[in-house]
């Protein structure tokens, strides 16, 4: 007979401590997960917002930015860390939640440690809900239903192949790190409902303590009447608040009555009026007696918020709304706030979703990090956010991610090596002999594989995860395909993440014998799915290269006098993009073929959102423009983006290098960089 939860539940704990045990060790080593900046946000929500601009020096920068850390000029408005009065930047962070603790709890050579320095989460996680989390892209025309990854699957019920103990192994060793990162003031918030919620009480009485349970918050929410027949309609989410520590922070507050008769009208009571016109309610002083109460001193002293909250869930068609299914209101969100986070505080929510926390954090001043497994997720977060004119963030990325799932599934040891063997092994190729392939990532196809000719050979070369492939990549590719061996063919270059400028790199090399493509980001997830190789092979799509082009960017010097700082407007126009392969998007075969027809037609249709940085150099983009699908600022158009900006930059002397980023309705991401002489 199988085991009830309740039995299981001591396993579950004491597995996910051993989990989070073994992260916590791996922090220390040389290896430790690092998180990699994407893009340095500077909102501008038209071509008018240029005052960032003008409050950077960037000649007086250094030219090497390091990762996770922003300088005082990257940010004209820091917010400062009480702790090391360092500038701060807040973060949104694409990935694994696991991952992106495990990395903010190491730090790195630029970013200390966070270990104890939170002082608030809140976690939305999914609630086992057996819910079908399909994400739908509206295109002109047509709306494409697209499932979610493998990677993005893991945050969903379906994959939780033992149900609710699956739920839990997955929850359990993140409350552990969560723990890690809270300050000894600090509180945490757990949002779910009566799918997991009790269980998840266990958990949580395990990893914070029961004495430092705080409250049980019911949530109360209006809903549509419903003819239910065997139960009362389920019109509440629950909270679990804990403290890390007896010292937790908190701030307990009144909220004001609507009026006198709200007042009147919850207490049962009735308003006199005094000699000198003054409203006033009679009440029992606990005694007997009844003494007078005056309605305007009862105003200003407002109600005591207790642990049930009347707030109503998000209308779609309020102005918060983004469109997200299960996205919370900032009302919900600054009651929390207000009353566990310090101003000036940070706080952090590692189930971002539509982005509530990051926006009502800014709202209030406090200083936050998000993240999110879901490139849609990511995407309304990193949008809300430029649309609220939100202060700089960065948009950051786990480091090596590939390299973090392959020693989950083949242990803290494997090699490199052992990765382009799995690569090379689901693509078909039969790896080549031990004395020309010392690092084990060349294989060969022979005979009519993947459309070559009769008797040819095709040389394969799968590259690491650790770095990117790019030029130097491609031509020694292609060296060895002309000397290696005697020769080859063709050869087929296997990569996991490339250079920005690949596109523009393979069309230079122009050689028709040379293919790039794309290897699945979520290949070991896959694998770790399937259970092996052979469950997997055949199953794999290797797909091609996503790439932007752009019309050649103009530069005007304004002849305005008048102007403090003499500046120049850059013109940007987009001229063609080609989607990743559709075969690589998870469609099926009617909304492949509707993407298609799109793609087709009107390929700048698919772009979701793209930036500009007037002065990239080489490592990190800063987006100092944005246009993104929905932004009414530069034009009406909800479903497309502008294909012109025209970006104001403070002169200057000699070329601009300009990075053009776009990222289309799928999170894929191109870009193009381009010298731009002067005018």
């Amino acid at each position: 007979m199988p085991k009830s939860l309740l039995e299981q539940l001591p396993e579950i704990v004491a597995n996910g401590r051993k989990q989070a045990e073994k992260i916590l060790e791996g922090i220390e080593s040389r290896h430790r997960v690092g998180l990699q900046t994407r893009e340095v946000v500077l909102p501008a929500r038209d071509t008018k917002a240029q005052d960032w601009i003008a409050q950077q020096n960037r000649a007086s920068q250094h030219e090497v930015f390091a990762p996770g850390q922003a300088s005082l000029l990257d940010n004209p408005q820091p917010m400062l860390c009480a702790a090391t009065e360092a500038p701060w930047t807040n973060r949104l962070i694409y990935g694994d939640n696991l991952l992106a603790m495990a990395a903010l709890l190491a730090g790195d050579d630029n970013t200390p440690s966070l270990r104890g320095k939170v002082d608030l989460i809140y976690i939305d996680p999914p609630f086992d809900s057996k819910a079908d989390y399909r994400t739908k892209v509206t295109l002109p025309g047509v709306e494409i239903e697209q499932k979610p990854t493998v990677i993005e699957q893991f945050a969903y019920s379906d994959t939780w192949s033992d149900g609710t103990a699956s739920y839990l192994a997955m929850i359990t060793p993140r409350l552990i790190l969560m723990r890690e990162l809270l300050a000894d003031t600090g509180s945490i918030y757990v949002h779910l409902d009566w799918h997991v919620g009790h269980y998840v009480k266990l958990v949580m009485d395990e990893i914070f303590g029961k004495k430092n349970f705080r409250n049980e918050i019911i949530w109360h929410y209006s809903g549509w009447n419903k003819q239910l027949q065997t139960s009362f309609e389920k019109r509440h989410d629950t909270l679990f608040l804990y403290g890390k520590s007896e010292g937790q922070y908190f701030e307990s507050y009144f909220e004001k009555w609507e009026s006198k008769e709200e007042y009147v009208k919850k207490r049962k009571q009735r308003i006199h009026i005094d000699f000198d016109g003054r409203d006033y309610v009679l009440s029992d002083a606990g005694n007997g007696e009844r003494i007078k109460r005056y309605l305007d001193d009862v105003m200003k002293e407002g109600v005591v918020v207790d642990d049930v909250w009347h707030i109503d869930k998000l209308n779609n068609s309020a102005s918060e709304s983004v469109g997200y299914s299960t996205q919370k209101t900032k009302e919900l969100l600054s009651r929390i706030i207000k009353a566990s986070c310090p101003k000036g505080g940070l706080i952090a929510d590692f189930f971002g979703g539509s982005g509530t926390t990051a926006a009502t954090a800014e709202d209030f001043g406090r200083r936050w990090i998000t993240t999110d497994l879901g490139k849609p997720s990511c995407m309304i977060m990193r949008k809300r956010l430029i649309d609220q004119e939100a202060n700089p963030f960065l948009y950051q990325a786990i480091g090596d991610y590939q390299v973090e799932a392959a020693k989950a599934h083949l242990g803290r040891d494997f090699r490199i090596g052992d990765l382009s063997q799995i690569v090379l092994s689901l693509y078909g190729a039969l790896p080549l002999p031990s004395d020309v392939n010392p690092q084990r990532n060349l294989g060969q196809i022979a005979g009519m594989a993947l459309g070559a000719g009769r008797g040819s050979k095709t040389l394969v070369l799968a590259d690491s995860p650790n770095k990117l492939t790019g030029m130097a990549t491609l031509k020694k590719a292609v060296a060895q395909r002309d000397n290696l061996m005697g020769g080859w063919d063709r050869v087929v270059v296997l990569g996991w993440n490339f250079e920005p400028s690949i596109g523009e790199t393979i069309t230079a090399l122009n050689d028709s014998r040379l293919e790039v493509l794309v290897i699945p980001p979520d290949l070991m997830d896959r694998l770790k799915k399937k259970g092996g190789i052979d469950k997997l092979r055949g199953q794999v799509r290797f797909s091609s290269l996503q790439y932007l082009t752009i019309e050649p960017i103009t530069r005007k010097t304004s002849s305005n006098a008048a102007e403090e700082t003499p500046t120049e407007t850059l013109t940007v126009k987009l001229k063609n993009y080609v989607l990743l392969s559709p075969e690589a998007i998870n469609l099926d075969d009617a909304n492949r073929q509707a993407l298609q027809q799109v793609a087709n037609k009107e390929p700048l249709a698919l772009i979701e959102y793209w930036a500009v940085d007037p002065d990239y150099d080489g490592k990190v983009f800063r987006s100092v423009w944005q246009d993104y699908r929905g932004n009414t600022a530069n034009d009406a158009d909800v479903l497309r983006v502008v294909k012109q900006a025209q970006v104001t930059v403070p002169v200057k002397r000699g070329p601009r290098k300009v990075c053009v980023r776009v990222v289309d309705v799928f999170g894929f991401e191109a870009e193009v960089v381009s010298t731009v002489e002067a005018a």
